[in-house]
């Protein structure tokens, strides 16, 4: 067939040959395109149906519930509740100013902000504003701007406010824990989010659910140890001591004596977790836990303990502390008063440094520094919460005598308030260390024998002449109820040396002595009036929160109220430089 015969105006312009190049071109074509269409959807059909899905499908994340944090009674610490998040495709958007001036204003957000979010029309999602209420979700929605959506959320809420806020902690925006057991238990009450596959139109409205659906998995529930009336309790007491104290701050912690777990842990100053526009990390910080300071004499009683298991001394054995100073490699060691010849009993009743001094340089630092590390100082209490203090301790193969000496009054050596209170549970578990727990326990866990149970027993009875007439903390009495304890008193370190007129004052005891319910450890931190022992500081303290505690579970007295001798509100005790008990 010739073209020209057909075309006269091919014939007039093309040539036979030229004709057939076209026809073959076209051919050629034809057939790449047939070949790219039979390789896209007969070979490749993935292809396209990713970038289609990429164009129209999305997948949506399901959030979880946070579980909730419980009192050991199943009271409230931290709950989820559900909230709102408004977010915009901006390559979907379609806005003019008015619109996107009402937009801002129901946000409550600047308008120049919206506007250049929405102008990255590179990103596929951006947050307009997160965690807002149902009824302003709605009015948001209600303007019906394409390209704006909104997503369900959770925020985190903290009944109990300040008092559970150092042990909970706290969570960020994007519900993850930030400080506490919000932190320290984040994989088990986080959960695991779902997810939804959907398709959506060229607004991006949700036209169809696609695929498979993973439904979320929410957090689990954590029942932690502490005892919400008991905190509430510590909270209230610790906060009036600082402020009439004008202390710079302060902790107490509360344990179950029998089991070690950790009833109630509250420090000065405080927060307010559900309100944080102004805290800072001074206020953050769990001092009880993370805070490591000299405990002064609340440690005389290990000396003692070690030096009667040991066959060292016995509680009647002499101790002669003449006139109320020593001289060690060239240091003076103080005692508050010129207490002449003392029993060991009486060592621990008058808070005698030079005392158990003499005591501890009869034993060889191998002994003590192995007892101390038994004890829990200088290792982490391993509650898991986040940031614990392992304190400070040198190695024992490096203590000088007056190292020695020092120590066993408490300096020298730093602990943290949680360390101090687990460590007297050998004198409420017949000589056994238990270990602590913020998570509450079905069964008594089992104790690390150190001491036998006579000398707990032993060390005990002085503890509690300790608080009794002619003691260093008479103030420390309850009535009705025997208890038993040691004050701490330590200036604070300071440039190298210790501050002129800087203390920390502290006690730490339990009760009932006959059957302890409670282990309580109290530390004022920089009391700032003219009284700064712990006997006036820390003492009364405990008095107030261990009496409140022990009624407030319904504990039997042991003693009947008569018995407890009523304080003179203003022992005589002289302020000497240096340390005491």
């Amino acid at each position: 067939m010739r073209f020209e015969k057909r075309t006269p105006q091919l014939r007039l312009k093309l040539e036979g040959w030229r004709s057939r190049v076209v026809l073959g071109l076209v051919a050629l074509g034809f057939a790449v395109l047939g070949g790219r269409a039979f390789y896209l959807q007969g070979m490749n059909t993935g292809f396209l149906q990713a970038k289609g899905e990429a164009r129209y499908g999305r997948v949506l994340e399901m959030p979880a519930s946070r579980g909730q944090v419980r009192d050991r009674n199943g009271q409230p610490l931290a709950i989820s509740t559900a909230v709102e998040s408004i977010y915009a495709s901006p390559d979907d958007v379609e806005v003019d100013e008015k619109k996107l001036a009402r937009l801002a204003d129901t946000l409550g957000v600047d308008a120049a902000e919206l506007r250049q979010k929405f102008a990255n029309k590179d990103r596929q999602f951006v947050f307009l504003k997160r965690q807002i209420s149902p009824e302003q979700a709605v009015r948001v929605m209600e303007l019906g701007v394409p390209g704006v959506f909104q997503q369900r959320e959770y925020r985190r809420y903290y009944p109990a406010g300040e008092v559970m806020a150092h042990v909970v902690g706290f969570t960020g925006i994007d519900d993850n824990g930030q400080e506490g057991i919000e932190l320290a238990q984040q994989k088990r009450l986080a959960g695991v989010p779902g997810s939804r596959k959907v398709i959506k139109d060229r607004k991006g409205r949700i036209v169809e659910d696609v695929g498979s659906q993973r439904a979320p998995k929410d957090g689990e529930a954590i029942t932690l140890s502490i005892d919400q009336r008991l905190q509430f309790l510590a909270h209230r007491e610790l906060k009036a001591a600082v402020e009439a104290n004008r202390a710079k701050g302060g902790s107490i912690v509360i344990l179950d004596a029998k089991t070690g777990e950790v009833l109630a842990l509250v420090n000065q100053p405080d927060y307010n977790p559900n309100n944080r526009t102004a805290v800072t990390g001074k206020q953050t910080r769990n001092r009880s836990v993370t805070d490591v300071y000299e405990p002064g004499s609340t440690m005389k009683p290990f000396t003692v303990a070690e030096a009667l298991e040991t066959g060292v001394v016995k509680p009647t054995t002499l101790v002669q502390t003449g006139a109320g100073q020593m001289q060690l490699a060239g240091w003076t060691i103080n005692d508050t008063h010129a207490n002449g010849t003392l029993t060991v009993a009486q060592v621990i009743q008058k808070s005698s440094n030079i005392g158990t001094a003499k005591i501890q340089l009869q034993m060889p630092p191998e002994r003590m520094g192995t007892f101390y590390k038994e004890l829990g100082f200088g290792s982490v209490p391993a509650t898991g919460f986040p940031g614990e203090a392992k304190g400070l301790m040198r190695p024992w193969a490096t203590w000088k005598p007056i190292e020695m000496a020092t120590m066993s009054y408490g300096h020298g050596i730093g602990v943290s308030v949680l360390q101090i209170a687990r460590a007297y549970t050998i004198f409420t578990n017949e000589g056994q260390l238990l270990p602590l727990s913020l998570v509450k326990r079905e069964d008594k866990p089992l104790g690390r024998p150190l001491i036998s149970r006579d000398t707990a027993g032993e060390v005990t009875a002085m503890m509690e002449l300790a608080v009794m007439p002619g003691g260093t903390a008479p103030r420390a009495q309850v009535p009705g109820y025997r208890v038993a304890g040691k004050t701490g008193t330590a200036h604070k370190p300071e440039n190298g040396g210790y501050a002129e007129h800087k203390y920390v004052s502290s006690f730490v005891g339990f009760g009932p002595v006959t059957n302890p319910r409670f282990i309580v450890a109290v530390m004022i931190d920089e009391p700032g009036l003219a009284k700064y022992y712990g006997g006036d500081v820390g003492a009364p303290v405990f008095s107030s929160v261990m009496g409140s505690a022990l009624r407030m579970l319904s504990v039997p007295p042991d003693a009947p109220a008569t018995l407890n001798v009523k304080v003179d509100p203003s022992p005589a005790l002289t302020p000497a430089k240096g340390v005491e008990g």
